[in-house]
């Protein structure tokens, strides 16, 4: 590819003078036809009113690396009131930074942003919000407010050219993960940042630059600050992302994972800690395979209460002696009890997880011992099949299972055919094996009257 030359990304304050390397079509690989319809809808009519807009991030770099997006997100030079006029199908979400989201058919978003300013990169001191006047900015200033380089290019529609400030092309070329300005700098004001720098290299299989990797293990204790759902939010997208055992692997090397799950520090330590990060890759492994089958176009999403019961299964294990544990009557309630206390403090309250779920994580982890002590005496007994927790922990176990070496899990056991459409959707905890939600309460049933004079709780019965 001709006309790359391009030096180092600049630092905030050097980058005023830098100028943009426009590489038009003829030395890239995206072509219009590959951009989604409503995305190409929603920039033509940009284009119409006078506006400029542009196709970027994860859009632009995914096409380039010949994979399909999953979003095509857009910015342009018209603000967020101007585009509530132009698209009345849209709403307005965000505060400091608003966002339209321009509406279309069959429930499919486009989300279209203001052109942002520099972000920190205007911040001295300990600031950490701009005057609402510096909020909407110019292409340059959008491309250096990003994250990482490989995302803040530019698509642009009219000339079909990708318009590149900080070197993201060459970085996409070979295969590198660069923050965009000083690693230090930009983790200081958001740890979260070093999450989505282990998160694209995991799902690109790309390497860490060596500056943003060294600042990753100066500041992996930053972690710490950020709030809880946050984080847990942050978390769940990797696991759910088909590319979670090199997330692990990135995680553990770089020093970010005791940060992230401090449950885990005392046991990672000598011989022991290499067989119970042996054993979360070998989870990891299973989760990816599982989200890596498609069919009829609906990927396989395993539930995110069964995502976290996998992600504390060794730390269980090895805690409360799981799967080899037997117990019954009295004994079974007091290892839930404890379980669901432990479950608690080093992982629901660190990470504000509902109370319904931290409920579902304790029966997943509690009866692990009960279905491996079933599957031992032969196929599992038709008392435990009527349990109402039957489904999910049958699908765990299974998964527990193929991370210890035994026959795979079947994908279809995570999948149910609609009764109506016949696609494939999701098992959720909610429903059953026929693809439907069973109704929760009393099926409908009225039970405010009864046939006795007085009715349930003294209301009378209506006269005929």
């Amino acid at each position: 590819m001709t006309g790359k030359q391009q030096k180092q990304a600049p630092g905030p304050d050097e980058y005023e003078a830098v100028t943009a390397l426009v590489i038009p079509e003829s030395e890239h690989p995206i072509r219009e036809q590959q951009l989604d319809r409503e995305a190409l809808k929603v920039l033509y009519r940009l284009r119409d009113a006078g506006f400029k807009g542009y196709l970027v991030g994860g859009g632009v770099r995914d096409l380039y690396l010949g994979r399909a997006p999953k979003d095509f997100d857009i910015s342009t030079d018209a603000r967020p009131g101007q585009l509530r006029q132009l698209f009345r199908n849209s709403r307005t979400i965000g505060r400091r930074f608003r966002l339209v989201q321009v509406f279309f058919r069959g429930t499919k978003i486009i989300e279209v942003s203001t052109l942002r300013s520099r972000s920190e990169f205007d911040i001295d001191g300990k600031e950490q919000v701009l005057p609402s006047n510096n909020t909407f900015g110019t292409l340059e200033e959008d491309a250096f407010r990003r994250d990482l380089t490989i995302n803040a290019l530019f698509y642009e529609i009219e000339t079909h050219t990708i318009i590149d400030y900080i070197g993201g092309v060459r970085d996409l070329d070979r295969g590198v993960i660069r923050m965009v300005g000083d690693p230090d700098r930009r983790f200081t004001r958001d740890p979260v940042r070093m999450l989505r720098v282990v998160r694209h290299a995991a799902r690109t299989g790309f390497g860490i630059e060596e500056e943003t990797f060294a600042a990753l293990r100066r500041h992996s204790e930053e972690l710490r600050l950020c709030p809880p759902s946050r984080i847990r939010d942050e978390v769940l997208k990797d696991l759910q992302s088909g590319a979670s055992r090199p997330w692990a692997e990135l995680c553990m090397g770089s020093g970010l994972w005791p940060a992230l799950f401090p449950l885990y520090e005392e046991y990672m330590q000598g011989d022991q800690g290499e067989k119970i990060q042996q054993e979360l890759l070998n989870i990891f492994t299973v989760l990816d395979r599982l989200h890596a089958h498609q069919e009829e176009a609906e990927p396989v999403k395993v539930p995110e209460t069964l995502l976290f019961a996998a992600l504390l299964l060794p730390w269980a294990c090895l805690r409360f002696k799981l799967p080899e544990t037997n117990v019954r009557g009295q004994g079974f309630s007091h290892l839930s009890r404890i379980i669901r206390e432990e479950v608690d403090h080093a992982f629901g309250e660190p990470f504000n997880v509902q109370r319904m779920a931290k409920e579902s994580l304790t029966t997943l982890l509690v009866n692990l011992s009960t279905f491996y002590h079933a599957r031992i005496q032969g196929d599992d007994p038709n008392w435990l099949k009527k349990k109402s927790y039957y489904g999910d922990c049958s699908r765990f176990f299974d998964i527990y299972q193929e991370s210890q070496g035994v026959p795979a899990v079947k994908v279809e056991r995570f999948v149910v055919p609609h009764k109506d459409t016949g696609t494939v959707v999701v098992v959720t905890p909610a429903q059953e094996s026929n693809g439907e939600s069973r109704a929760r309460g009393r099926g409908g049933v009225n039970p405010a009257f009864s046939s006795t004079k007085t009715g349930v709780f003294g209301l009378r019965r209506p006269r005929d």
